[in-house]
């Protein structure tokens, strides 16, 4: 990790606060590692259960890599399980975080404003379960091994989503991304990208290690929930 993401070179990026001493950081990766790796090895017959069905539903591969801006700007390569088509791009995404920076609704769905994309073509037939899942995370496991990722912080950015970026917002960078967090959560209806930022800021803000074993073990059975419910 040693490239840093064009937008952040110039901005300063604090560092992170008081509640984040050297023992608590100990701890924190310390949980991260655990997690992760039993993550791995106990999940690993769902995750080549996964990788299969998405082969077999569309062609491509089964893993998507893609650049995010993780801790102190430094750009990683993220590994997900694929979702889209092979061939999907990224304007009706983009679009769609302009609409969510300007607090505007992203979709119309039953004749509702939703603010978050509504039967996006791009998503294959298993990937939409895998999304609605959370499942299409796992491999993000990867990411935490290695550290550049957390289990629990920030949702890493996409390089082009610090196009539309408040001064404010840099201060999600001051701690490794994670792959759930407070927001994801609460799943309460968010109405602009403000109010996501807040939440991870609310989170760096308030961290502890009880904090994070709490979202850890509210994400897990939000997950199997989803996954039988489907």
């Amino acid at each position: 990790m040693t490239d840093q993401a064009p937008a952040v070179g110039n901005v300063v990026i604090a560092d992170a606060p008081p509640a984040w001493g050297r023992l608590r950081m100990a701890f924190k990766r310390s949980l991260d590692l655990t997690v992760a790796v039993l993550a791995l090895i106990v999940l690993a017959p769902v995750m080549l259960a996964i990788g299969l069905a998405i082969r077999l539903d569309s062609p491509g591969p089964a893993l998507f890599k893609q650049k995010r801006v993780g801790k102190g700007g430094q750009l990683f390569t993220t590994i997900k399980f694929r979702t889209m088509f092979a061939d999907a791009d990224d304007r009706s995404h983009r679009d769609a975080l302009r609409k969510l920076a300007a607090g505007e609704p992203v979709s119309i769905v039953n004749g509702r404003p939703v603010f978050k994309p509504a039967g996006d073509l791009r998503v294959t037939r298993v990937g939409r379960f895998l999304r609605a899942t959370g499942l299409d995370e796992l491999p993000q496991a990867i990411n935490v091994v290695r550290g550049e990722m957390s289990v629990v912080g920030p949702r890493p950015a996409i390089p082009y989503e610090l196009e539309l970026f408040k001064d404010w917002y840099y201060r999600r960078f001051a701690v490794r991304p994670g792959i759930t967090g407070l927001w994801q959560i609460r799943r309460r209806a968010t109405t602009s990208l403000d109010d996501v930022i807040r939440q991870d800021l609310e989170y760096i803000d308030s961290f502890s290690p009880w904090l994070d074993i709490r979202i850890i073990l509210i994400t897990v059975p939000k997950i199997i929930f989803r996954a039988w419910s489907f």
